[in-house]
């Protein structure tokens, strides 16, 4: 099972850009599906990306579309969130999630691994 450690939050005006990472430990991690979601203050989860475990297949929720892109390289354990155009209802801790695979998807359910998290705060 995999461990997973987020960085690369921080605090940016809107328009700004961001590059979250996620660390991932473990000796199976191409045998899993990773996907980022988010929760703003007073508001509940929210997928906002997925990748398939060889990073051919990728899933945005329509609100980061054209403004997110999501990527993995699997020789390093390493999943990628790049933030570009960010807006003040991007704000929100966001975390680095991984699930278990049976195919090639970009799985937006059922994931169960969780990072601890990376604060992400736009001001506008």
């Amino acid at each position: 099972q995999v461990q997973l450690v987020e960085s690369g939050g921080g605090l940016v005006q809107a328009g700004g850009s961001l590059r979250l990472s996620c660390a991932a430990s473990g000796r199976t991690f191409t045998d899993y599906a990773m996907g980022w979601f988010r929760q703003g203050p007073g508001k509940e989860r929210e997928i906002v990306a997925c990748i398939s475990w060889t990073g051919g297949k990728q899933y945005y929720t329509d609100s980061v579309k054209g403004r997110f892109t999501i990527s993995r390289v699997n020789a390093k354990n390493t999943v990628y969130l790049q933030m570009n155009s960010l807006k003040p209802e991007d704000t929100a801790a966001y975390y680095c999630a991984a699930r278990r695979i049976i195919g090639d998807y970009a799985y937006t359910e059922g994931y169960d691994i969780w990072g601890q998290g990376t604060q992400v705060t736009v001001s506008s």
